[in-house]
């Protein structure tokens, strides 16, 4: 078997992996094995199946780590289990040899293998189709493959810029592969590092020359059911965010503000480019995340989806409600950050708060899953009890209440990537950065304090006012809040700490709960605990550490991180 047939074999292998977890038409990737070298680029329904597979490998989120989300990573959250993956993190023991995320180096350059590998079989596309298909008698057909193709092979490039920014968010600089290699292992090993700065210049070339092929957006389209594919919403998205992290203090030591300008800019790109149409959902924060909501609204850009499951409920509902395992426990640390909204109630100091609270974690005396959360001594949710929550609270944000896990109940779970929300907050720390609070040199459709505004107006119009901050000190301290906030539990907040180089200081501090004491009915007093001290080794931590194989296997070419 040549290289060229083994790399297929592979490459088929995983487009059939791939199929068994996908039920949208555009992810259906069943193709017969008995392909040969020849009959690959003449048939058409393997050529596309081929531009599926540049999808296979982005990480669905509720599973990120421990089959659970990432936030018991950062100080958002500590996970129920005593022997969890994410202590590896959290006790700053992360090595070479030990890296609970560093699967994914390798799978994320397997899906750049994947684009590469169909962009070399797409170069003659047309003619492949015109093989497939008659194009006298069904020209419409052949229209819409040629047409599907032109966004196929755009969205590869976006796949492939995508698996970038994934890889130089954990590790910097990383080797460039742009072109398929003939070698089934990673094809990395024999490449050397390009430098972060370069890799960001090649992601966003990469979205540049090819977003004109993109579909503006597939939900107001005519192709609605494709949405889970990338669009040019998407894909400016992803800029923007590529470009605020390389803005940020970790990539940007001199501050060059030219970066920020580039940011906003990209940021702004997302906001006002004709026929995006993004909005905020009105119909409610917490319902945003529940179910099937987020998939049909104007908020989401970008969803990696999943058939419906039960993952995130399993994993997280209270160990005393059938079926659940506790999971990932929101910290007293980002409780204690949600603002109070009016009087402070010395008897419940859940009340008069953002809503987002309510929205997002359960607290002690809330109802959940049709009972209230009682976790004093003796009681049903007792904190005391085997595997209950360490930290006196429980996640709700994603969850959907009252499945009944013990029948197999199911709900539609879709990791969202990409919304407007997080666009708005993007913008409006770019060109604070750039241009300050209120100052709108570029003419763009918001100021930074109007974006802001937007998104802490739709969580509530009651939230204190941030008009006396008119600096961008000042200024950057609210965003900073309000993205702990709005983007909670969303894969945001270890890699906003590491990007404004805050981890040193902030992944440095125990996580805190509170311990609830019955006082009367209904009426509890609370005793704040240490639940975890935590450890960060800066600047170490700031990247992973390549893995030792990949560091052996590469004859010199692959460079360790620092401290590693």
């Amino acid at each position: 078997m040549n290289n060229k047939s083994k790399y297929l074999l592979v490459l088929i292998t995983g487009i059939l992996v791939l199929s068994v977890g996908c039920t949208k038409d555009f992810l259906n990737t069943r193709i017969d094995t008995n392909y040969t070298d020849a009959t690959i680029i003449t048939d058409r329904s393997t050529l596309f199946s081929f531009a599926a597979a540049c999808y296979g490998s982005m990480q669905y989120g509720y599973t990120a780590i421990d089959n659970n989300i990432f936030a018991s990573v950062s100080d958002e959250a500590q996970q129920t289990s005593a022997s969890s993956n994410a202590l590896v993190f959290n006790q700053g023991i992360i090595n070479a040899n030990n890296n609970p995320d560093g699967g994914l180096y390798k799978t994320y350059y397997d899906g750049i293998r994947a684009c590469n590998y169909f962009l070399t079989y797409s170069v003659n596309g047309n003619q492949f189709l015109a093989l497939n298909r008659d194009t006298i008698s069904d020209p419409v057909g052949f229209a819409n493959d040629k047409m599907n193709l032109v966004w196929y092979i755009a969205e590869a490039h976006i796949c492939r810029a995508y698996y970038y920014a994934e890889l130089i968010k954990r590790y910097g600089g990383v080797p460039i592969i742009s072109e398929t290699l003939q070698q089934a292992s990673a094809d990395s090993i024999l490449v050397p590092r390009s430098s972060y700065d370069a890799v960001v210049t090649y992601i966003v070339n990469e979205i540049e020359n090819n977003k004109a092929g993109l579909q503006l957006n597939w939900a107001t389209s005519s192709y609605a059911g494709n949405a889970g594919r990338f669009s040019l919403g998407s894909a400016l998205a992803l800029e923007a965010r590529v470009l605020l992290y390389a803005a940020s203090p970790l990539h940007n030591p001199s501050n060059d503000v030219t970066r920020w300008q580039k940011a906003a800019a990209a940021a702004n790109a997302v906001i006002s480019t004709a026929g995006l149409n993004y909005t905020l959902y009105t119909g409610g924060y917490q319902n945003y995340f529940m179910g099937a909501n987020s998939i049909g609204s104007t908020e989401t850009i970008f969803a990696i989806r999943r058939p419906a499951n039960s993952t995130i409920e399993t994993q997280n509902y209270p160990i005393s409600t059938p079926g659940g395992n506790s999971g990932v426990c929101p910290s007293d640390n980002l409780v204690s950050d949600y603002e109070w909204i009016g009087a402070v109630n010395p008897t419940n100091p859940y009340a008069n708060r953002d809503p987002r609270l309510a929205a997002s974690i359960v607290t002690n005396g809330s109802t959940w899953n049709g009972r209230v959360i009682d976790q004093s001594s003796g009681a049903t949710d007792d904190m005391a009890n085997r595997n209950a929550s360490r930290t006196g609270y429980y996640l709700k944000k994603f969850l959907t209440d009252g499945l009944n896990l013990v029948n197999s109940g199911t709900a539609s779970n879709q990791w969202v990537a990409y919304r407007y929300g997080e666009i708005l907050l993007d913008f409006a720390e770019a060109m604070n950065e750039a241009y300050g609070p209120d100052n709108n040199p570029q003419g763009y459709k918001y100021t930074a304090r109007q974006a802001l505004m937007l998104v802490r107006n739709r969580a509530s119009a009651s939230l204190p006012s941030v008009a006396a901050i008119t600096t961008a000190s000042g200024f950057r301290t609210i965003l900073k809040h309000e993205r702990r906030i709005e983007l909670a539990f969303e894969d945001h907040r270890y890699w906003d700490l590491l990007r404004w180089q805050d981890a040193g200081t902030v992944l440095n501090q125990p996580i805190m709960g509170v311990k609830p004491t019955l006082v009367s009915a209904g009426v509890w007093s609370y005793t704040p605990i240490t639940v975890a001290t935590r450890t960060f080794n800066a600047p170490t931590n700031y990247y992973y550490p390549f893995s030792h194989a990949d560091i052996v296997n590469s004859n010199g070419t692959l460079t360790q991180n620092p401290g590693y």
